[in-house]
């Protein structure tokens, strides 16, 4: 009988035990949800894309439906302005409706959207589908799916900028700092031009880029921090006729000859070039000192989806980023160099990319990119922020 007793106590301990283990798991872990189950007869998922993505994952979603015509009838593809979609959604998801099933975006809508509400956490509540997601980016990229919370997947990367674009048969010496591109700014009144950083990737990543050239107190702190960057920007804006409220109307008159220097990035230099907007032989130049500013494309899910909707774009997201669909977003050069995950090489790309990118890319890059150092953009709520400011400091008198 004693022993038996014994064997009592040792089995109670280690229920005891055991069931307090569970409760502290519980307490301290994260919600991971079972996995939703793949619908019965093919759906269609409708896709709303608010940063241009479609040109680098349009190609490899359609490769997705025709190797798995069970899960998936049809995409619906949709582009939007970024600042419309939050609203729509909280209206549609106030309704008990649910038209958006995925959307495609930069760091701005999904700010926004955390912000209201309106997103599906996907991480950690479906990581199963995801294994090993930090080790599988490139580290930059990485650091990216940081800004994401827990409500994206980063599905594309770029080291932007900002860089120096230029007509080479009109600037004979290219500025290296900004206090030479202001120098010639002044020298040559209304020829240089860059776009509203709120709706311009090399607009926003050339003001945050300045605070780490310039020695600001805290380049990720625009209100508090950026004094230096918002003197010189005021200072440039006294040469600079007007600013454009898009990339592409900079791109057309830098192209047409109406402006000699813009600001850019890899992606925005590639690709117009490609498209013959802007002349091949223009070239490009980093500033002394700079800090890459990288940025990235998001997938996430708004609230309400159906489950089944859910399954299928849960492995659509994974699917994505496989090497053999990160090989497309090489693109155009659109958004170069386009891959978020490790080792996926511009010879597993699209003749058609590989050929562009031949042609029109920079073999400086290769060594810029590792020359100097690398950081993520603002976290989102520091942009709008930034936006802003400059809206109200800057641009105000000047957007058009």
């Amino acid at each position: 009988m004693k022993v038996s007793h014994k064997n009592g106590d040792v089995r109670r301990r280690m229920l005891c035990t055991a069931a307090a283990a569970m409760a502290l798991f519980a307490i301290g872990a994260p919600a991971v949800a079972q996995m939703p189950a793949m619908p019965k007869s093919p759906v269609t998922i409708n896709i709303v894309d608010v940063a241009g993505d479609l040109a680098l994952t349009q190609d490899a979603i359609e490769n997705y439906q025709k190797k798995n015509p069970q899960m998936v009838s049809k995409f619906n593809f949709t582009k939007a302005p970024s600042p419309e979609l939050p609203g729509k959604l909280k209206a549609m998801q106030g309704a008990g409706r649910s038209d958006i099933d995925m959307v495609l975006t930069g760091t701005d809508f999904l700010a926004a959207g955390i912000e209201q509400g309106v997103l599906m956490k996907v991480l950690p509540t479906y990581a199963s589908k995801f294994p090993n997601l930090t080790a599988n980016y490139q580290p930059a990229a990485a650091k990216m799916q940081e800004l994401a919370g827990d409500y994206g997947v980063a599905v594309v990367f770029m080291p932007a900028g900002p860089l120096i674009e230029y007509n080479p048969d009109k600037v004979k010496q290219v500025p290296t700092t900004p206090q030479e591109l202001l120098a010639w700014c002044k020298a040559n009144p209304n020829k240089l031009i860059y776009a509203r950083p709120a709706n311009s990737g090399p607009g926003r990543t050339f003001i945050m880029g300045l605070p780490y050239i310039l020695g600001d107190k805290d380049p990720k702190d625009p209100v508090n921090g950026w004094e230096k960057t918002w003197a010189y920007l005021k200072d440039l804006n006294s040469c600079i006729e007007y600013y454009p409220t898009g990339t592409g109307a900079v791109m057309k008159e830098l192209g047409e000859g109406s402006r000699d220097m813009t600001i850019t990035m890899t992606g925005w230099d590639i690709n117009p070039r490609v498209l013959g907007i802007v002349p091949k032989t223009y070239k490009v130049a980093p500033f002394k000192g700079m800090t890459w500013v990288n940025d990235a494309h998001y997938m996430v899910i708004p609230n309400g989806v159906a489950p089944e909707k859910v399954a299928v774009i849960l492995d659509l997201m994974a699917y994505l980023l496989t090497p053999e669909a990160q090989a497309y977003t090489y693109d155009k050069g659109y958004f170069y160099p386009g891959p978020a995950i490790k080792n996926v090489s511009l010879s597993m790309a699209p003749k058609d990319s590989q050929d562009a990118i031949k042609e029109f890319g920079r073999p400086e890059y290769e060594g810029w990119l590792t020359q100097f150092p690398h950081t993520q953009s603002l976290p989102p709520k520091a942009q709008v922020e930034a936006f802003r400011i400059w809206d109200q400091q800057v641009g105000a008198q000047k957007t058009k």
